[in-house]
């Protein structure tokens, strides 16, 4: 179907300066020139692997290819936590999870934490931001963080409806998350009609919710988000003969945290191919819609004359399994779920170059004041992207000295019930969980097993030894994992203690209430033991 609809003219226009592009790097900006403005653009769930070959095949990206032809692509980007909020505190924070101990959607930073656009603010650049945040704590469903506070508790219980697709609209209907565009208009706006005429540069921040996955209401009361929504004209962009259909372990031969992450996530159940094709083409028809506002971001900034002047970055939070390992939506280390987007480009940055180096979220915070010309603080987690993006070598530009080889992600909230890391390095990506002795470790050889099916860490205990050993150099993760049990444990205290005798009723009715009803008292005994 790819193809056979019609390309939006900002898309069209792009293609056409595209073509016209030759392989060359831009000139370094040298320090007596004018600061680069900076446009951001972070989506919601856009799994990084759809930018690069061959996940690139499955659906026309117009404007991502755009950028990759004048810009970089980072061909292994992390996000530092699998999930919304953590993620996004990571990214404006520029610290790990377990220093900003932000360990779940209702736990991020700080409404008072300075971030880097607060400093660049400080510094004298002009500071706008539209959409989606979701970086500070107090926010989501009180239903996503009981999830995520109990799931030490000895029961399994679906929290989310199951996964579905909803087709929209007509062969014309272009605008289909309506909230996303609304707030790309408004950047458009302020692109044309303030960002032109300003004599300072600017930082202006995009966040589009898309392509994460709509709510579900037919799932009942406190209902999550399961259904993938598109109209026919984003699903004429994709290339359904390119999509591929995931295999699946056995149930029975399921990682005990994945069995746990796919009941919760409602998909134990019988899906046909076709269910499963649809639900990818619907997702990556979200992806298209998606990179058409980007796009309009981009056409902006070149009808106005600023494109030439201003880094432009575009990442996600996290990906979507879209179904891989019998699973949708994010939480878990699987490529599809914790591999990101992340491409640059403008002034000093190489064009069609592709950087094979792992880097991940935490790095925007440096990147930002190193594009600023801010001194970045040594205290963290990231490093400055700017040395791969000019071809520098690091030690030139960062006192810290090189970045390291590996990237730290960890996820200690809903959909699964233990504290997870993940060290990505090389061709290894080593997984493990809790204390790192009760529950059974994973490690995946992505050059010869990109799809991670073939669990090896029985058969490199060598390797396996060595990962750990970095891994507790970067954090003590059987300790974080102790302290996030307890704070899970005294934040449903305080809870359960603040609805007094209205407990029974509302924790009966959270987006596990088709299971927790069929036998309330079997669950809320449960959670006593569990006290």
């Amino acid at each position: 179907m790819r193809g056979s609809g019609p390309l939006g003219q900002a898309a069209l226009a792009l293609l056409l300066m595209a073509a016209g592009a030759r392989a060359r790097p831009r000139p370094a900006a040298p320090r007596d020139q004018p600061r680069s403005n900076v446009v951001l653009v972070a989506c919601d769930s856009l799994d990084g692997r759809l930018t690069f070959f061959p996940g690139n095949q499955t659906v026309d990206l117009p404007s991502i290819n755009f950028m990759k032809r004048h810009g970089t692509v980072f061909l292994n980007a992390y996000t530092n936590s699998p999930i919304c909020c953590p993620s996004r505190a990571a990214m404006w924070s520029g610290l790990f999870t377990h220093l900003t101990e932000s360990w779940n959607n209702f736990k991020g930073l700080d409404p008072d934490y300075v971030t880097w656009m607060d400093l660049m603010e400080k510094h004298g650049y002009r500071a706008q931001k539209f959409g989606k945040l979701d970086f500070t704590s107090g926010h989501h469903s009180v239903s996503n963080r009981v999830e995520a506070w109990t799931r030490d508790v000895d029961f399994l219980l679906r929290q989310e409806g199951r996964p579905m697709v909803k087709l929209t609209g007509h062969r014309k209907h272009v605008r289909v998350m309506e909230a996303d565009w609304q707030n790309t208009d408004k950047a458009v706006n302020w692109i044309k009609e303030e960002a032109v005429n300003l004599t300072q540069p600017f930082i202006l921040y995009l966040g589009l919710n898309l392509p994460h996955p709509y709510p579900s209401p037919y799932a009942g009361e406190n209902f999550g988000a399961s259904t993938f929504l598109t109209s026919p004209y984003w699903l004429e962009k994709v290339n359904y003969e390119a999509i591929k259909i995931p295999k699946w372990s056995s149930l029975s031969e399921m990682h005990p945290v994945d069995y746990y992450s796919s009941y919760t996530k409602n998909c134990t159940g019988e899906f046909t191919k076709e269910e499963v094709r649809n639900i990818r083409a619907f997702y990556y028809a979200m992806c298209a819609e998606t990179d058409a506002m980007l796009g309009e971001i981009i056409s902006a900034l070149q009808g106005t004359g600023l494109l030439g002047k201003t880094t432009v970055i575009f990442t996600a939070d996290h990906g979507e399994l879209a179904m891989e390992h019998r699973q949708f939506y994010k939480m878990s280390m699987y490529e599809g779920s914790s591999h990101v987007p992340l491409l640059v480009m403008g002034p000093g940055v190489r064009e069609q170059q592709q950087i094979p180096n792992v880097v991940s979220l935490v790095d925007i915070y440096p990147t930002m004041l190193d594009i600023a010309r801010i001194p970045v603080p040594q205290n963290l987690s990231g490093y400055s992207l700017i040395p791969l993006l000019h071809e520098k070598a690091e030690c030139e530009v960062s006192p810290r000295g090189p970045r390291p080889s590996w990237v730290l992600s960890e996820f200690h909230g809903c959909n699964v019930n233990s504290s997870m890391y993940m060290l990505r390095t090389g061709k290894w990506k080593y997984i493990t969980y809790s204390d790192g002795s009760s529950v059974p470790p994973q490690l995946f050889d992505l050059t010869a097993d990109p799809d991670e099916l073939k669990n090896v860490a029985i058969t490199f205990p060598v390797i396996v030894h060595s990962l750990d050993k970095i891994l507790r150099s970067i954090v003590n993760y059987p300790k974080v994992s102790s302290s996030v049990q307890e704070y899970n444990k005294q934040q449903f205290i305080s809870w359960k203690q603040s609805l007094g005798q209205n407990y029974s009723s509302v924790i009966a009715n959270l987006r596990w209430h088709q299971d927790w009803l069929k036998d309330q008292k079997k669950y809320e005994n449960a959670i006593d033991k569990w006290l």
